[in-house]
Order: structure tokens, then sequence, then C-alpha cells
């Protein structure tokens, strides 16, 4: 007789790949009240907003492109991207990326997932990609309601660039879209940071509110003299250096230091997230979170970026003062008055005239004379000079300037009165908005040849 003998074997059931994983946890975000409120808002909220505020007789006119929310449907999804850089996307990044680790906690559900999944690496790359994917679909919702809501009441009309040039609807339909594509840059920045205090802090509320926290740090910074340098090396920069794309030629090297920037600390953060999610010990149902791993491999590190960003700022460009100089603020004035009076000549059916033909300078002093002509504040006054064709006496205006830490001005008109003494014109067809009355400029920070 001849003894069989049979030896148990040990089945190892394969890994769930990736794509199962990460349809799972989208599945697990996309069903909560909460995600489901906000895709909601996102995507019909912004186009009610921008609608009913176009209507008014009032608009948000110390709001960038709020002033020509009546004149052109591209300029509210601008309006919008400007309340949405500093409220609403580190908002959204704190919901959907702040709390994907710390719900696993608050559940005890870690456990579960582990036996599911059997994969550390591929828990954190499905979670990850899932708040990805719900953070794009609020960010394109933002973007594309808004739009909508401005082309349906206000219609595909040409938008005042801020130096004064129109930009045609194509063209202005192209910029909004990079304007918010390079928004995308600091929203995954302040992602990634969520990412980082869900893992760190665990159940601790902490983690929710990082996001919204250093967007108001850096809001914060942005309104103090720092050097421009500093300014670059924020992470939320690229949600002011927008601005640059409508001005001709536009001013890209600050918006491609803050993408850059905001991508580097995406990258960064989300790597230490990585690193402390695959050290922590699932074993312990009681983990609440290590305070001094979040210090030394997540603030620490980043710290150490912000410290490299600014040197490397520094050394690469001259950008250790203000930005905003003399020069400066005198070329962007008078080149924005001389786009700006062609379109009130136009309005007022008055023989055309060219910028070349104006040759339009400007005069501006702060505080008189008395103080540094450098810097922001609301003491800067510019006397603004044009010629006309066959006129021998050159025309002036004068202008009271607010700027701003970021570069971005108000001019206010001071006279004379028929050129930017009040608000509406009275034309052959009807009053219409006077755009020498007021009109807003942005000063380049950084220096560039002219």
């Amino acid at each position: 007789m001849t003894a069989t003998v049979t030896a148990d074997k040990v089945v190892r059931a394969p890994r769930v790949p990736v794509s199962r994983g990460y349809r799972f946890e989208l599945v697990k975000l996309v069903t909560q009240w909460r995600i489901r409120l906000l895709v909601l808002a996102c995507w019909i909220a912004p186009a009610l907003f921008v609608a009913g505020v176009s209507q008014q007789s009032t608009l948000p006119s110390d709001t960038l492109f709020g002033r020509w929310m009546h004149a052109t449907g591209w300029a509210g999804p601008l309006v919008m991207l400007g309340f949405a850089g500093t409220y609403a996307l580190p908002l959204l990044a704190s919901v959907v990326a702040g709390d994907v680790f710390a719900a696993e906690d608050r559940l005890g559900t870690w456990r579960h997932l582990l036996v599911a999944v059997r994969s550390p690496r591929r828990i954190f790359v499905a979670k990850s990609l899932a708040s990805l994917t719900v953070i794009l679909l609020l960010v394109a919702g933002l973007a594309l309601s808004s739009a909508a809501g401005g082309l349906v009441s206000v219609g595909n009309q040409p938008l005042v660039g801020l130096d004064g040039h129109l930009l045609a609807p194509g063209d202005a339909a192209l910029r909004v879209l990079l304007a918010w594509t390079a928004a995308l840059a600091p929203t995954l920045a302040l992602a990634a940071i969520g990412l980082l205090g869900s893992v760190a802090l665990g159940r601790s509320p902490m983690g929710l509110l990082l996001p919204p926290l250093l967007a108001l740090a850096m809001s914060v910074a942005q309104m103090l003299p720092l050097p421009v340098a500093v300014r670059l090396a924020l992470p939320g920069y690229a949600f002011i250096s927008w601005n640059g794309l409508f001005t001709s030629p536009a001013q890209l090297g600050p918006l491609l230091i803050g993408v850059a920037v905001g991508l580097v600390w995406a990258v960064l953060a989300t790597a230490l997230a990585y690193v402390l999610f695959l050290r922590r010990d699932f074993t312990n149902l009681a983990y609440d979170g290590s305070g001094r791993r979040a210090l030394t491999v997540g603030a620490l590190p980043l710290a150490g970026l912000t410290a490299l960003t600014v040197g490397v700022v520094a050394v690469a460009t001259p950008s250790l003062g203000s930005g905003i100089e003399q020069d400066k603020v005198q070329r962007s004035v008078a080149t924005a008055f001389a786009h700006l009076y062609r379109m009130q000549t136009q309005e007022l059916h008055r023989p055309a005239v060219t910028e070349a033909q104006l040759r339009a300078s400007a005069a501006c002093t702060k505080s008189d004379g008395q103080s540094a002509q450098e810097g922001a504040g609301n003491d800067w006054r510019c006397v603004v000079t044009w010629h006309l064709p066959g006129v021998p006496v050159p025309g002036t205006a004068i202008y009271q300037l607010d700027i701003t830490s970021d570069g971005r001005f108000v001019a206010d008109g001071d006279g004379p009165k028929e050129v930017n003494g009040y608000f509406l014109l009275r034309t052959s067809t009807g009053d219409a908005p006077n755009p020498l009355w007021q009109f807003d400029g942005n000063v380049e920070l950084l220096t560039t040849p002219h």
C-alpha cells in the first residue's frame, strides 16, 4: 500500500490593483453627502452668482475685473477666481484631502481596508488619486459655471486687460482658461498639505484646518512689505500672479515661478505624507497621530524648501526689494491710460488716434516726494500727459493711485472733469461707462528689460 501525504498549501490571494482601489476610494468619496453638496454648489452657485451680480447696478469694483462685469461675460470667471483663490479653493482642498486618511482613523476601518487591499502603498496611491479627481471636478465646476453665467447674462464681448488693451473674445477665453489652470498648482499644494495633515495628525481635526490656515497665512504675508523673492517662494503666489496673463506682453515670469513653486510643494508634501503613512503602526488601534513626526518629517522639510526657494529666486532674479519702483509705476500708468484713452475716443465717436500718436507719459510721485519713491501705498500721485495730432498743447490728467504690495493698483481720476471727472460718458447712443474714471493696473514686480 502506498501512503499518500497531502501537504497544506498556503494560497495567497493576489493584491488588489491600484485601479480597483482607486474606484473604491472614489465611490467612498462621492457617496458622502458633503462631497455631493460641494459638487452641486461648485457647478451651480458660481453661475447664479455671476449672473446675479452682472445684472446689479453696483458692481464689485474693488475686486479685480469686477468693474467690467457689465461689459463682458469673461469678467465673471475672473472675479470668481479671485474669490476662490482666497476662500473657496483652500476650503475645498481641506474638506476633500484633509480628511481622506483621518476618516479611517475615526471609523476604525484600517484593519478591514488592509485585509482587503493588502498593500499600504496601493492604499495611499488610491486615496490620493481619488482626492485629486474630486478636487479637479470641483475646480472645473467653479470655472465652467462662472463662465457660463457670465456669457449667458452679459455675452461674449471683448475684455479690457490690466494695461487697458482690449482682448478679443477668443483671446479672453484662452487667458481665462490659462488663469484657472495656473490656479491648480497652489490648489494641489494645499491638497497635498491636507493629505500630510490627515496622515500625520490622525483623527485630530487639525488635519482639516491645515490647508485654510496655510492659505490665510500666505494671504497675510502677501499684504506685508516683504521682498519679492519671499513672495514668489510662497506656494500660493499663483493665486495672484495669473494677473500677468492680462497684460500685453504677458507678465509670465512671476506666473511661471508661482506655478513651479506650487507644484514642487505639492510633490514634496505628498512624498512626505507617503513616508509617514508607510511608517505608521496600523496595529495600534489608539493611534492618534504623531506630533514629533509631523514636525520632523512634515513641517521642517517644507520650511527648508521655502528657504531654498527664496535663495534660488533671489539669485536668479534681482528681486530683493519691493519690486514697486517709480519708473515701473509710471510706465504702467501711461500704457494703461493710452489704451483706455483710445477706448474713450471710440465711445465719444471722435477721430481715431493711436498710442504712438498719443505719446502718453506719466510723472508719478509717492508722498509728494517726501519719502522713498518705491513701495506700496495709497499716497501715489500721477500726472499723465498726452498729445493729439494737430493740437499744439498737450493734455494732462491727474490720478491718485492705491498700490498694493502684490503690484496691483487702482487709479482714481482727479481731473480734468471732461477726461476722468465723471463715471458716465454722454454719447450719441446713450450713457456709457467712462473707462478713464477709474482703472485697474498691474506693476510687474520682477525687473524685465525694455
